[in-house]
């Protein structure tokens, strides 16, 4: 069994991802860390609590990180630019509301005692901008030894879809993403776009989850059903976040490149991209296991057989 910690923004993709995790026998989930990104803090907070509360995982303890990121932005905003979270992520979830509140620890300050204290190596999964776990790592890097393997969702080697260049998470805390990246995590998994956007989950599948009638599936139904009414090309939704926790149950989920990574925080039209060196043209050493694909039909099977589970056939 994995000791599992989520640092997330709370949000659609998000919650499936915390339902996986939290449902899944072989993920011992030790606690949810929030942060500013796709909402406000206090937003992705109480999502959060929400979906614990929902598959009766409310034992599961839930602690608010920071509301701003490691570095302000150096760019102003464009006017009239509109994030690509706005549309697609769902301010609070239609979910009843939680049961239980956040602690009164923050989540660095968890996340430090946490990784100084265990004896057992924690695996660290951000799917959610790396504001945490910068400030975590800057302030105490010891609890890098803790830690068996980061597995991040962020950055793309082609295209973005936060910018033409850059993906979301990276996007809004690339000098967070510059800290993880280079501080030296003994295996960092780098969950990119390139692998999350063929994560995906149709409509019918999402009519097959419904039917489940388990409150994961009923929940991950609603979610990504909002994702599809928002796609106005397709009938299918991405599921990134959740693909990290799929990942982490079963590592052949995904394939891995070992590469060279780094984050743009200097470039005006750049700012925020990945810089991945596919070809090694740099000269430096690989930091990073780069997922460039995704086994689609393998995703949906572990999606479907965790949250069709309730909290007790987990335990």
């Amino acid at each position: 069994m994995k000791n599992v910690i989520l640092d997330v923004d709370t949000g659609n993709d998000d919650a499936v991802a915390i339902m996986m995790a939290a449902l899944h026998p072989d993920i011992r989930l030790l606690g949810c860390t929030t942060v500013a990104g796709n909402l406000p803090v206090e937003n992705t907070t109480d999502n959060t609590l929400r979906v614990l509360s929902h598959i009766a995982r409310a034992d599961v303890p839930v602690y608010r990180g920071l509301a701003k990121p490691f570095a302000p932005h150096p760019f102003p905003v464009p006017e009239g630019f509109t994030s690509s979270a706005t549309p697609v992520h769902q301010v609070q979830l239609a979910l009843p509301e939680a049961t239980t509140s956040a602690q009164a620890t923050t989540a660095v300050e968890w996340l430090i005692e946490t990784l100084r204290a265990t004896t057992e190596r924690v695996t660290l999964i951000p799917t959610a901008p790396l504001t945490n776990i910068a400030a975590a790592v800057t302030l105490a890097p010891e609890i890098m030894d803790a830690v068996d393997e980061i597995v991040i969702m962020g950055g793309s080697t082609t295209h973005g879809n936060e910018t033409s260049q850059a993906e979301f998470n990276i996007y809004k805390d690339p000098v967070a993403a510059q800290v993880v990246f280079n501080a030296g995590f003994e295996r960092l998994v780098l969950v990119t776009l390139d692998a999350t956007r063929k994560a995906l989950v149709s409509d019918i599948q999402c009519r097959d989850l419904a039917a489940m009638g388990s409150p994961g599936a009923m929940a991950t139904a609603q979610i990504l059903d909002y994702y599809i009414k928002g796609n106005v090309t397709q009938s299918v939704a991405a599921v990134h976040d959740a693909l990290c926790v799929a990942y982490v149950i079963d590592p052949t989920v995904i394939d891995l490149q070992h590469l060279n990574v780094d984050a743009d925080t200097v470039g005006f039209h750049t700012y925020g991209r990945t810089i991945v060196d596919l070809k090694g043209i740099t000269g430096r050493a690989p930091n990073a296991f780069v997922a460039l694909d995704t086994d689609a039909a393998k995703f949906y099977d572990l999606l479907k057989n965790t949250v069709s589970r309730t909290a007790a056939t987990a335990a």
